[in-house]
């Protein structure tokens, strides 16, 4: 169905559908908004249907969401459902739906803290925060990277270039996640287990960049996360405490798991 076959009224309510799938992925609609550069009460009539945005608005919200004008006419779920993605039958008996497909009881949605050592100074640590979402079938983890890092990288510190986004697969034993920064040619690879805890809350394992070797950094180190579950309060609390650390500051258990004084192998 084309714009002409559509009424105002079910072109509005169409993206006010998609926008509030869209919006799923984010913890709260307030920060959503901020991010967008839109007015909260404005947004809210966009979630509703009530009100269109501006051509301009517009091509903000789907450069920010990667997604076209088809968010009009079509549900956002069958939008890019196309061959850029592992459903591309070269693909179909190597990476199959079998492998994204990610049970929530292997890798459960939701935030995550993790802890590992710095790439750049070996007497740094980084705590970060990451939050993992399951749309359309796959598994995705979106996350920002700490002003600091960036600053070393001489990168600008703008939550749109921190920003980095992934792919979660399930293996044997754990999980593996891409992921990268918005328009990167370069990204990291992670392996995780679960890690026999109290809570059956935690997960080890290592990152890797795609960088060429170096004398002055290092390309692989181990990496914990924590589940935090859902609960917002719990991720503002962790996300107050991200950024570089030294050992001492790490969470024991976290230092426990992270092995500082092993070599990782």
């Amino acid at each position: 169905m084309s714009y002409r076959d559509k009424s105002p009224a079910e072109l509005r309510n169409m993206l006010g559908a998609n926008l509030r799938h869209l919006a799923q992925s984010y913890p709260s609609i307030s920060a959503l908004s901020r991010q967008l550069g839109v007015n909260r009460t404005q947004f809210n009539r966009y979630l509703a249907g009530e009100s269109f945005p501006r051509p301009d608005v517009l091509a903000r919200i789907c450069t920010f969401f990667d997604v076209d004008v088809r968010i009009l006419l079509s549900p956002v779920a069958e939008i890019g459902a196309d061959d850029r993605n592992l459903s591309d039958p070269y693909l179909q008996d190597f990476l199959s739906d079998a492998a994204v497909n990610v049970p929530e009881t292997r890798f459960p949605s939701g935030f995550y803290r993790f802890s590992r050592r710095s790439f750049f100074d070996q007497n740094q640590f980084i705590v970060g925060l990451v939050y993992v979402l399951r749309k359309n079938g796959s598994t995705f983890i979106r996350g920002f990277e700490p002003r600091e890092a960036l600053t070393v990288q001489g990168l600008p510190q703008d939550s749109r270039t921190r920003e980095y986004r992934g792919l979660v697969i399930r293996q044997d034993d754990g999980i593996a996640s891409m992921v990268a920064r918005r328009g990167a040619v370069t990204c990291s690879f992670t392996h995780l287990t679960r890690e026999m805890s109290f809570e059956n809350n935690y997960w080890v394992g290592y990152v890797a960049r795609t960088i060429r070797e170096t004398i002055t950094t290092k390309r692989v180190e181990r990496l914990v996360y924590e589940h935090l579950g859902t609960d917002l309060s719990k991720a503002l609390a962790a996300a107050r405490t991200s950024g570089y650390c030294e050992l001492k500051d790490l969470l024991p258990f976290h230092k426990r798991l992270l092995r500082p004084s092993e070599p990782f192998r």
